[in-house]
């Protein structure tokens, strides 16, 4: 295995990022920039830490969740009836890993700790995490039934949209936008390739799904159902603590 390939990729990936921030601070703010050789470090740690990430993600999980798929779809684990509802370990297995991938996914732990600065508490780190973990572990499921059963994905994808615009008319303003991100921060580098994964091994082992036209689409549901979960989580307190005080901006 060539080790050094990976390190050359990820260094032109996190470069432009590098040379965007040290361009503005010197040639657009023409300012020094502080503690350079702390920052150069810490760009070499994020440099080594993604490569290395990367490489565990190609090396393991990846392959590991096509492997699951393609095991709990073998009809020596199923049996011989193929109705959608004897994949009920999939749709179980599906649900799991979007719940543990979205936990442990470094985006959305970086939200919820400036979400928990910026509202001086109020929005609490955990519960935040894990309501968006729910979203995705619905989602996820809910993706893995459609890939069993081959109904079109705009039918989720719209019906799911309802949802969210009808939430957000009813819902606070200080939460829409928080909402809306955690859907698109669950979409990153560790959920993405099991999902992914996950899909392409289902439409590939399932009897009439096409790998390119089944095996994609769970990252819109992982995307999607994070923003229900966290304004229903939102509303859902609401109601149960109606006295709650309204903030300025509710008022």
């Amino acid at each position: 295995m060539n080790l050094l390939q990976p390190f050359i990729e990820i260094f032109w990936d996190v470069a432009p990022i590098a040379l965007v921030l040290f361009g503005f601070q010197s040639i657009i703010l023409k300012q020094k920039i502080p503690q350079v050789k702390r920052i150069i470090v810490g760009f070499i740690l994020v440099w080594i830490g993604l490569t290395l990430l990367i490489m565990g993600l190609e090396k393991a999980l990846f392959p590991l969740g096509k492997l699951m798929a393609v095991q709990l779809t073998d009809q020596n684990f199923i049996g011989n009836n193929t109705h959608w509802t004897n994949y009920y370990w999939v749709y179980i297995f599906a649900a799991s890993i979007g719940f543990a991938t979205t936990i442990a996914e470094p985006s959305l732990l970086a939200v919820a700790i400036k979400a928990n600065q910026v509202s001086g508490g109020f929005i609490k780190i955990w519960p935040l995490r894990i309501v968006v973990a729910i979203g995705v572990a619905i989602g996820i499921a809910l993706g893995s039934f459609r890939i069993v059963t081959g109904l079109p994905l705009h039918w989720f994808i719209i019906g799911g949209y309802m949802v969210v615009l009808m939430q957000t008319y009813f819902s606070s303003k200080n939460i829409i936008a928080l909402a809306y991100d955690s859907g698109g921060v669950t979409t990153s580098i560790v959920t993405v390739p099991i999902i992914v994964a996950l899909g392409l091994g289902l439409s590939s082992t399932i009897e009439g799904r096409n790998p390119l036209i089944d095996g994609f689409g769970l990252i819109a549901f992982a995307s999607l159902f994070p923003i229900i979960s966290v304004m229903a989580y939102v509303q859902l307190s609401k109601f149960l603590n109606p006295k709650e005080p309204q903030t300025k901006h509710e008022q």
